[in-house]
C-alpha cells in the first residue's frame, strides 16, 4: 500500500498553449490533483524549479525556446532535479524524435489528445517511482540479488538502476555496452543473478550479448531482461529466439518490471 495518493502529487506543467494548458490542468483536476504550477517555456520551467520541487514534471515536446529532449537533458544533468519523474504529452509520433526522450527515462509518453485512463495509468506509474514498494521473491532475498545493468545511455542507465534500487535491488554493476558486459560476465558467471540490458548499443548490442551468454557460454540459467524502445517486430522476434527472458518497453511501468522479475527469477 502506497503512503501517498495521486491527489497528493505536486506537478509542474509546461505547455506553451494557454488553451492546452487549461485542458490538461482540468484533466489533472479530474484526478483530484490540486497542486499544479504552469510554465509556458523551458526557461520559465527551469526558473521555477529553482524554488519549486514538484513530484512530477509534465511537458509538451515543442516549447518556444527548446524541445522537451533538451529540457530533460538539463534537468537530468542537475543533481538536485535529476530524480524528478518526467512525463511527455505530445502529438509528435516519429520514432527518431521520441527515442531521445525514451532513452532519458521518462515515466510515460502520452499523445495529444489522450484518454483519461491513460493519464491515470501514467500517474500511478509516477507513484511507483516516488513511493516504491520492495518486491518479495520466493527463491531470493531481494537485497542479495546481484544485477548487471547494460545500457549505453547514461540517463537511461541511471533510470533503470533507480527503478531496481526502488524495488530493493541494491547490488548493481553497470556496463556501457554489450562487450563490456560480456567481459564482466566471463570473469565470473556466478557473480550475477540478473542481467538487464538495452538492445541498441555500440560495439556489441543486446541481442549479440544474449547470444554470447546463451550459445557461446552455454548459460541458460541467468534471467536476462531487455528494456528497449525498439518496435521492429522482426528484431524483437530475433531477440526472443536468442534467449531473452522478457522484454519491457521504454518508457516502462515499474509494476510491469516487478511482475516480470517475479516470473523469471522465481522460475529458477
Amino acid at each position: 500500500m502506497h503512503s501517498i495518493h495521486i491527489s497528493d502529487l505536486a506537478i509542474l506543467l509546461i505547455e506553451p498553449s494557454s488553451t492546452q494548458l487549461k485542458v490538461i490542468m482540468q484533466r489533472l483536476h479530474s484526478e483530484g490533483i490540486a497542486y499544479i504550477e504552469g510554465a509556458a517555456s523551458g526557461g520559465e520551467a527551469l526558473s521555477k524549479l529553482q524554488t519549486y520541487r514538484p513530484d512530477l514534471i509534465i511537458s509538451s515536446f515543442y516549447l518556444p525556446d527548446m524541445t522537451a529532449s533538451e529540457l530533460i537533458q538539463q534537468i537530468k544533468n542537475d543533481e538536485a532535479l535529476s530524480d524528478i519523474p518526467f512525463m511527455l504529452v505530445s502529438s509528435e509520433s516519429r520514432y527518431e524524435v521520441l527515442d531521445a526522450i525514451r532513452q532519458a527515462g521518462v515515466v510515460a509518453i502520452l499523445p495529444k489528445p489522450f484518454a483519461q485512463q491513460d493519464l491515470n495509468n501514467a500517474l500511478r506509474t509516477t507513484i511507483e517511482f516516488i513511493d516504491p514498494e520492495e518486491i518479495s521473491l520466493e527463491n531470493y532475498d531481494i537485497e542479495n540479488v546481484r544485477a548487471l545493468v547494460v545500457e549505453d545511455s547514461n540517463f537511461s542507465r541511471k533510470h533503470i538502476c533507480r527503478v531496481l534500487n526502488n524495488m530493493g535491488i541494491v547490488q548493481i554493476t553497470q556496463a556501457e555496452d554489450g562487450k563490456q558486459a560480456a567481459d564482466l560476465f566471463v570473469q565470473d558467471e556466478d557473480a550475477f543473478d540478473l542481467i538487464v540490458t538495452d538492445l541498441n548499443m555500440p560495439v556489441m548490442d543486446g541481442q549479440a550479448l544474449i547470444k554470447f551468454i546463451r550459445q557461446d557460454l552455454g548459460n541458460s540459467r541467468i534471467p536476462i531482461l531487455m528494456v528497449t524502445s525498439e518496435h521492429n517486430t522482426t528484431r524483437l522476434s530475433n531477440v526472443y529466439k536468442a534467449g531473452v527472458s522478457g522484454i519491457c518497453d521504454k518508457p516502462f511501468d515499474p509494476q510491469s518490471v516487478k511482475e516480470m522479475l517475479f516470473r523469471v527469477m522465481d522460475a529458477i
